[in-house]
This record gives structure tokens, sequence and C-alpha cells, in this order.
């Protein structure tokens, strides 16, 4: 870490002095051979002779102002820097020490522990010495919120459409505007600038927990985004030129040497907070998000455009004519390259080939876009409910292309962004002061031992859950509590899959265990009364063993050949199957050779699991007592597990969803509908919510109130197909200690409403100006005596 940090230094230093140079100090005449240089000793112009004298070079830098100001921008920003740098210094020696006295690990052994293993050593040092004095014990929540406090704050902001990244130019049509360096002026306006909403890195301050002064409070938030968007216009000049400048060194070679670089593709910054859970790490959402590449890779590739098509193999063809008689005249006669423009005519005609090719379709390739949709939903675990089934539209590929979005996409938009950041945050966010303001006091909670969190991070599905997402009969929650896209219930189970060993609370717990149950039961067609998860210590406590059967554990690679078992949804067996044969244990542990290997491994966690049973660690983090490799093979399978087990419950979750849509009145939720803008249309009943909570929360146009016609859920769900992967006994009873079983009996509610709210892409409502205006009831004027009070969560 200390040495990329210094490279950055360096590399800024590099940057300016060497474009300075470029620009001041070199004579281009002579470089250029448009002038002679007269030599005494030889007739051949030397690279030095093009630059100028240093007196010439420094009295060219002293006259251009310009040049000046870059100087003194840049070298106070690098000073800012090394100071950065110098403080970072400290804290990775206090992290050093802490690795090596607290949780007895050494520098040696750092790169072959698993995440899981060192938080485990996090949770076993707070019993004995008490490094959070607050609390007795910490749970894995408190050391997530520790971590992904400001992060979660993003990945909520971003779920409720609360910041403005989603624009409609007149040409372009609907596009999404995120990029870091507008991310970088969010986190400093909201959390670590001068004069954000926190007064340090755990707590908001005071006055923003109080409701009494809010119109006070946005005032004074609208005016420090005006100067903020002031500063970056006035600095856009300098910052627009570092780009240029950083992006031309990084990306000239890499262009020349693979010119289709440019062609390939990322997930955007803002598919990245779309698709985050609440709580999951960058190592997590990075690894669930490169699962799904390869597949959501051949998705794009399935619209090509067949007149697109021909007209690149026509320009192929003819600038590969042109290419290959310059290659054959310069293999006759090698002075060919020396005539003007020779050398970059190849060159240009190589990149006008591979960048042709690019639009010519393999001729092998299937189109099954249904397919391949499915496969990425088991693995980003989010997208729009009108996607399933339309995957192989135009408008859903477009849609998501905002998440999925091409390598030179991402380039010009941080080439551009210097000029777009300050328009939006003077003329976009600053509207939304109010609600930023309300969202950052309704939506934070204090936690004994953590400080001020993201209460949509705690995983409420009583506070936060929403309907339509299993959570009906279960969440007193409003529309304006309600996380989208089932944020809230998807995160849940990801976090409990993930922390096999975390104790969540009661309703929690009984959430998690009916919808594990259910899944179990209508994957294998148990009956009702049947009890899943009654297994013997020495079988696995995986949802992905329990579907499977230990029976079945026979090898540790996925085959590819066994039959699914299939009850309901075809869409679900489509999405494991594929899911079986892109995993990476498939592509990695099938060979023979490997067997012995896993079986040590797994046969190693399985006897040590039993003494940790008690203690409450994970059977993951033993894996450092074994050689490296053997702890990297048993880290993998487990984790292979995991990463599956929740794959299967989201492709679940979102095909219940779809059903019990089905059952509701035919209505479009990508656009919202002009009914849907005028609170007129809210029914009595719900306009009179008996709910508590929900009167103290503002009515604004990024959350408004209205909701759907009820429907009821569903007594019966497709069931999920259970993918053919085997694995040796010793790794199903290494599993034993590794997934805890949540046990429970209550069943799904089957009645009551289903509040649906009206959508535009990826989770985002209408801007004002889409449709009709809406009438909120006024909000009822608040004296300075009422405060509003963060909630205090006491975790025992």
């Amino acid at each position: 870490m200390l040495l990329g940090e210094i490279f950055e230094l360096v590399q800024l230093l590099f940057v300016v002095g060497f474009t300075v140079f470029l620009a001041n100090c070199v004579d281009y005449d002579i470089l250029f051979a448009n002038k002679f240089v007269n030599h005494t000793d030889s007739s051949k112009v030397t690279l030095p002779d093009a630059f100028l004298p240093v007196d010439v070079c420094s009295a060219r830098i002293r006259d251009n102002a310009f040049v000046i100001f870059v100087l003194i921008i840049s070298g106070v920003f690098w000073l800012h820097r090394l100071v950065k740098f110098i403080y970072n210094v400290c804290c990775y020696w206090e992290i050093r020490s802490f690795y090596i006295n607290a949780l007895k690990m050494t520098m040696s052994e750092l790169p072959y522990a698993t995440w899981q293993e060192v938080q485990a050593r996090i949770v076993e040092i707070q019993k004995e010495h008490q490094i959070c004095i607050h609390k007795k014990e910490l749970t894995e929540l408190d050391i997530y919120h520790r971590i992904l406090r400001f992060k979660n704050y993003m990945v909520a902001m971003v779920n409720k459409s609360l910041l403005p990244v989603r624009f409609r130019p007149p040409v372009l049509g609907e596009c999404v505007f995120f990029t870091r360096g507008l991310k970088y002026n969010f986190e400093l306006i909201f959390f670590w600038g001068p004069g954000s909403l926190f007064e340090n890195e755990w707590s908001l301050k005071p006055e923003y927990k109080r409701g009494g002064n809010r119109l006070e409070l946005a005032d004074r938030l609208a005016s420090r985004i005006l100067w903020i968007g002031i500063a970056n216009l006035l600095l856009c000049p300098v910052i627009l030129v570092w780009q240029i400048l950083y992006a031309f060194f990084s990306y000239t070679e890499v262009i020349k040497r693979e010119p289709g670089s440019l062609g390939a593709r990322c997930w955007s910054l803002y598919g990245r907070c779309y698709l985050r859970h609440f709580n999951e790490l960058d190592h997590e959402l990075m690894s669930r998000l490169s699962k799904g590449y390869k597949a959501a890779s051949k998705y794009m590739n399935c619209f090509l455009s067949p007149l697109l098509t021909v007209v690149a193999k026509n320009v192929a063809f003819f600038a590969g004519s042109l290419l290959a008689v310059l290659i054959a005249l310069t293999i006759y006669d090698e002075d060919v390259l020396a005539v003007e423009h020779v050398l970059s005519s190849i060159t240009l005609l190589g990149v006008c080939i591979t960048v042709c090719r690019s639009f010519i379709p393999d001729k092998n390739m299937v189109f099954c876009p249904e397919q391949l949709l499915r496969v990425i939903l088991a693995h980003i675990h989010y997208m729009p409910d009108h996607w399933q089934g339309n995957a192989h539209r135009y408008e859903t590929r477009d849609q998501f292309s905002q998440l999925f979005q091409y390598k030179a996409v991402f380039i010009l938009e941080e080439l551009i962004s210097p000029v777009v950041t300050p328009i939006i945050l003077i003329f976009s966010l600053r509207r939304k002061s109010l609600e930023i303001i309300d969202f950052f006091r309704n939506f934070t909670v204090e936690v004994v031992g953590v400080g001020d969190t993201c209460s949509f991070a705690q995983m409420d599905i009583r506070q936060h859950g929403h309907p339509a997402w299993m959570s009906e009969g279960k969440t007193e929650a409003s529309i304006y509590q309600q996380a989208e896209d089932g944020k809230t219930e998807l995160s849940l189970m990801h976090f409990a899959i993930t922390n096999p060993q975390w104790q969540p609370p009661q309703e929690t717990t009984h959430f998690i265990s009916q919808l594990k149950e259910r899944v179990h039961r209508e994957a294998t067609g148990a009956p009702s009364d049947t009890n899943p998860l009654s297994l013997s210590e020495s079988e696995p406590r995986s949802l992905i063993a329990n579907i499977l059967g230990p029976s079945t554990l026979t090898s540790v690679h996925f085959g590819r050949d066994s039959s699914l078992t299939n009850h309901a949804a075809a869409g679900i067996n489509d999405g494991a199957s594929a899911l079986r044969s892109l995993s990476p244990v498939s592509s990695s542990l099938h060979l023979r050779g490997s067997l012995s290997a896993a079986h040590r491994a797994a046969g190693h966690t399985s006897a040590m699991s039993k003494g940790m049973a008690g203690s409450g660690t994970d059977a993951r983090t033993v894996s450092s007592g074994s050689s490296a490799w053997e702890g990297q093979l048993t880290s993998l399978v487990l984790s292979e597990y995991a990463s599956t087990e929740m794959s299967i419950h989201a492709l679940y979750m979102h095909e219940l969803h779809k059903q019990q849509s089905r059952g509701e009145l035919s209505r479009h939720t990508w656009h919202r509908q002009d009914s849907d803008e005028s609170s007129d249309s809210v029914p009595d009943e719900v306009r009179s919510e008996p709910n508590p909570h929900s009167r103290h929360f503002p009515r604004s146009h990024t959350f408004p109130t209205t909701v759907a016609s009820p429907s009821a859920i569903p007594t019966s769900a497709s069931a999920c197909a259970t993918g053919s992967t085997t694995l040796g006994q010793e790794g199903a009873s290494s599993q034993s200690s590794t997934q805890r079983r949540f046990s429970g009996s209550d069943s799904f509610g089957a009645g009551g409403k289903a509040v649906r709210s009206a959508r535009v892409p990826m989770g985002g409502w209408a801007e004002d100006g889409q449709a009709a205006p809406r009438h909120h009831d006024p909000l009822p004027e608040e004296s300075s005596e009422d405060e509003m009070p963060p909630h205090i969560h006491k975790v025992t």
C-alpha cells in the first residue's frame, strides 16, 4: 500500500513535469526535420539537438501565465497528497502492529489469510481485550458497519434515487452519468469534507438529527453545494488537462498493443453501486461481479446489427487489402518504411481492421439472451422486473449497458467529468438539499459501539422490508421507508450466507429460516411438514448440500452431465444449470490430480471444525493451519458453496416476485404513469395508514407515497432447480461448521396487500417535468423543541 502511494506521488510529478517539458523545452522544427542543424563532428541529428537550452526553457515557462497557474495548483495538490501520505504511513504502521500484536498474524501469513479468518480473530480478541469499550462482544455486522459506514449511505441513496445521476439529454436519450470525480464530490459534501454532515468518521452532527431546523440546514447545504460547484468550475481547465494527459499516458500504449481493448466492457461505477448489497465489502462485490462478467459479455455480444456487420466486413476487406500491399512492399524493400506516413498508415489500417472485427459476430455463436440474462441475474442479484421475458429486446440491452458499459465509454465519461460535474452540482444536486437533509435525519441510527450508521444497513425487514419481496405481513415500513428492488431482503440473505456465524435478531432469523426451508422444500419436493434443517452434525450445513443430498457429494468438481431436480420454474432450472457450467470450481477443480489435495484440505477442516464448533469460529478460518495450497483450495470450495447458495436464493426470490407481480393489475412499472403522480390516487385506507412511523417522514418527489392495487402472495411458488453438484464426503463433513442453520416455524403469510411503487430504470423515480405535478400534504411545522433523536440499537 505504501509503495503504491509513493508511485502515485511520483506519477503526479512525472505527468506535470514531463508535460511542461514537452510544451516549453522542445524545438519541434528540429525534431520534425523542418530545420537543419550544423554539426562539426557528424551530420546526423540526435535527440538532444531538439532540446532547448535551460535558460531559454525557463524563460518560456516564466512568460506563460497558464503554465505558472498549472504548476501552482499542481504543487498545492501534490503537497496535500504528501501530507496525506505521511498520515497514512502512521495509520499503516498501527494496522501492521495490530495484525502482529493483537491478531497474532505475521506479514508472511497475511497473503494466505482469508477475510473470514481475520474477522473471526477480531471477534475473539474483543472478548479478551475489549478493543471496543462500549460493548462486551462484537458481531460480524458491527465490523462491517465500521468499514462500510459511508458506502452503505451511498448504496441507500442510489437505491432511493436521491443522487442525480440519471438524465435525459435531447439527443442521447436516457443515460446515466456517475464518474469518479462526481462520486468524489458527493463524498466530499456528505461525509468528510469541510462543513460536511458528519463531524467525524463515526458521528453525524447533532443538528442534522433534529427536525426543527431542517429548512435552515437545507439552505446551508445548498449554499455549500453551490460553492463546491463553483470551485469545480474554476478548476475545470486544470482538472480537464490532467484527465486528458493521464488518459493519454495510460491508454496510448494499450491501444497500440491491443486496439480492441476499447471495445471490451466493464462494470460501470453506477452499476457497482446499484448492484451492491448493503454490508458488502469491496472484494466480495468484485468477486461476485467478476463471476457474471463472462455471461454479461456474451449477452451484450448477442446484439449486433446485421447492417453494421455487413458494413464492417466490407470495410475490413478494403483496409486489409491496402494493408497487405503495404506489408508486401516493406518486405520487398525496407526503405518503403522511410516514406512519409507509411508507418502511420500501416498502424491506422491495423486498428481499423481490429475495430471492424469486433462488429463481426462469431459464426458459431448461439442466440440465447434469456438464459444468459438469468445466469447474469444469478450473480448480480438485481435487475428490473420487466427485463425477464424481454431479454431479446434492444431496450433491455440498452438499459443493461448502463450497468455494463464499454471501456471507451468509461474513459470518455471520465474525460468530460470535469465539465459535467459542476453543472450537476449546481443545477441538480442543490435542488435535492432538503431531501438529503431529511434522508440523513430519518435513516440514521446510532448503534452502540459502532456510532451513527445508515438504518438500511441494519437490514431490518420490519423497518425497511418491501411487501413485494417476501416481506408481506412482516414489515411495517411505509413506501418512503421501503428499500427498492428487494435490496433489504437480498442483502440480508447475502450477509447471512457470507457470515454463517452471525446471530441475527429473532424476526430476521425467522425470515431467513423460512426462506431457506421454502427453497429447500420446493427444490426437493419434500412435504411441507418435513424439516429440511434436521441434519446431523456430520452433514454440510449449506443449503446446496441440503438440496443435493450427501449421496451426490462424491467428488470435488461440479459435474455437467448429471440431471437437475426440477419441480417448477424452468427459468431457474436454466439459470442453475448455466451457473453450474460457469462455476469457477468447475473449471479449476475438475482435474483428477487436484482431488487428493482437495480431500486432504476438506478432511483437515472437518477434523478441526468439531473442536471449534463451540467457539463460534467459522470453519473457513482454520485454513491457515494447513499448507497454503490446501488452505486456499478449501477456501475456494467453501466460498463457491456460499456463492452458489446465494445465487439460487436470488433466482428463487426473483421468480417468486415475478409470479406475484403477474397476479396484480397489468401496469408497466418501468415508467411512471400520470395516475401515479397525484396523491389523490392514494386510497383512503392507505392515506390513513396506521403505521405510526410513516407520518413523521416528509413527502417529496423522490420518495412518493403512491401504491398499486392490492394483491395476495401466491401460496405456492416456483421451485428452485438444484445444480448437479458433487463433492467428496470429507468435503461434505467439513461443511458442518461452515454454515449455521437458522430455525423457525413461522410460515409465509399469503394474505395482505402488496405495495408497489412506480419506477424508472434501475430503481429510479421520475424527475420533475416528466409527468403531471404531484400534490403532497404539507409537512406540519416543527418547533425547536420537537427533536427527533436517532434510534439507539443496543447489540448484545
